[in-house]
């Protein structure tokens, strides 16, 4: 057996701590803070970007490393190979930020539900929540169960060397809910949505628990060293007005009440939130208490740009988004054009000083969803560049 791997029987709830984490030194200060000002509503030299899944299935070297670990659970459950996916891209491309590498549906599987990934086929749990007993027996899981993220966290961040700063995630409650209730990924979420109509009290009692075991989890993860938070809420966009407000929007809502506003050493830590297919309910997330809210490729950035900077009394909220993934999978040239196209949708960057401390909505640029797990590695970087290189001509 390879002496980094996992020994047998490890699983996400057994998962130990490195035998050297207690002893790894403080972590680098920042030497690229762009992305964090974005976040923050700062002006910035140039537009950030990092990528949904940039760590993954389109580079040799993670293939390799998953080939490694021989699952993407052992993987994923291996704090030192999860810090050094997480650093992969950078060593390829001139990104402005790190993702640790994890995955959303850890939460659930500290919970008992038994996760699992079929060869292709994704995600699968041995116990869905289908049932009133089922989420009856739902409880916010003790987080030792989820350590190894943590300390693939603080990993991570040493490998890093402050380089760029690094993103803790977590599923949306609403979006956990759907794969919990489904048993893994589905084409028309008709199970949930069922319960939903049916059900709504065993619904809301299981976001409900959805909701502060995630808080739990991204606290978590700030005080292991994550530099700013998001919330994946992938699956928001299948619901139907008013089943959004109430079953999506306002768990994402109490996630953020409960988050930690800084870090161990009192450093303030950006919030970001992403609803794919959310765009139509911009004006309802404005009130979200975050920082960033991420759109995907349906949306008009100069009208999401104006809703968030609405002179409603509330700060500016920063947008990230919104190029078509596919677009990774044409031609460097194309690549610059869509890059361009959005750009100038966003506008003119607020003027002033890189290190004004005025806030407005600023951006930064990104996939509407994922990297697809074909895409060239080659224009992945022409892509960065891209971004860099025109948005520094519109400054």
């Amino acid at each position: 057996m390879n002496k980094h791997l996992p020994p047998a029987g490890h699983s996400a709830g057994q998962a130990a701590m490195p035998q050297n984490a207690a002893l790894l030194p403080a972590p680098a200060a920042l030497q690229n803070d762009t992305f964090l000002r974005a976040c923050w509503g700062l002006p910035t030299d140039y537009t950030p970007v990092w990528l949904m899944r940039q760590a993954g299935r389109h580079l040799p070297e993670y293939r390799a490393l998953r080939a490694q670990a021989g699952s993407f659970m052992a993987l994923a459950t291996h704090p030192q190979l999860a810090a050094e996916a997480t650093v992969q891209p950078l060593h390829r491309y001139p990104l402005d930020a790190a993702i640790v590498f994890s995955d959303i549906l850890t939460v659930p599987d500290a919970m008992g539900l038994g996760l699992s990934f079929r060869q292709g086929e994704g995600p699968h749990f041995a116990h869905p929540v289908r049932h009133e007993a089922d989420v009856a027996r739902l409880a916010v899981p003790d987080m030792q169960r989820l350590r190894y993220v943590f300390d693939a966290v603080r990993c991570a961040r040493q490998a890093l060397h402050g380089r760029v700063p690094l993103i803790g995630f977590a599923g949306s409650p609403w979006t956990l809910a759907c794969y919990m209730v489904e048993g893994g990924a589905s084409s028309d979420y008709a199970t949930i949505k069922t319960l939903l109509y049916t059900r709504p009290d065993l619904l809301h009692r299981l976001l409900a628990v959805n909701a502060d075991s995630v808080a739990a989890y991204l606290n978590a993860q700030i005080e292991a060293g994550a530099q700013a938070v998001m919330l994946f809420d992938s699956w928001g966009g299948v619901l139907a007005d008013g089943a959004f407000q109430t079953f999506s929007l306002a768990y994402t809502a109490r996630v953020l009440q409960q988050l930690r506003r800084t870090d161990a050493d009192g450093v303030a830590v950006p919030r970001i939130v992403f609803t794919k297919g959310g765009g139509q309910w911009l004006p309802a997330m404005r009130m979200l208490d975050c920082n960033v809210l991420g759109v995907d490729w349906t949306v008009n950035l100069a009208a999401a740009r104006a809703a968030l900077s609405a002179n409603d009394g509330r700060p500016a909220q920063s947008l990230q988004g919104n190029l078509d993934p596919a677009v990774l999978r044409t031609t460097p040239a194309v690549i610059h054009q869509e890059v361009q196209r959005a750009l100038h949708a966003f506008g003119t960057p607020a003027s002033g000083d890189a290190h004004s401390a005025q806030r407005s909505c600023q951006h930064t640029p990104h996939l509407g969803h994922g990297i697809h797990q074909h895409t060239p590695p080659e224009n992945v970087l022409a892509l960065v560049q891209a971004v860099h290189q025109q948005s520094r001509q519109l400054r």
